[in-house]
């Protein structure tokens, strides 16, 4: 779900909302691109909130050093 969904699914509402006169039984294609293009705007605004989510992230790298020191090899060389 990205903002290249979002657009697609914008522009096939559009279409199907504004440029189809053609007539389904049981079917209004007018309302369904209608709901097209409300998905695709959700789609675009959740597209660009988790992409600025991605940004202002931050990673914080832990290095643990431990010195290997045996104290018995220490008192017996010193």
């Amino acid at each position: 779900m990205g903002i290249g969904l979002g657009i697609v699914l914008f522009v096939l509402g559009a279409i199907l909302a504004f440029a189809v006169n053609y007539q389904v039984a049981g079917i209004e294609l007018t309302t369904i691109g209608y709901i097209l293009m409300a998905a695709g705007v959700l789609s675009l605004i959740l597209g660009l909130v988790i992409n600025q989510q991605r940004t202002n992230t931050t990673h914080r790298e832990v290095i643990d050093r431990h010195e290997d020191r045996d104290v018995r090899r220490r008192d017996i060389e010193g």
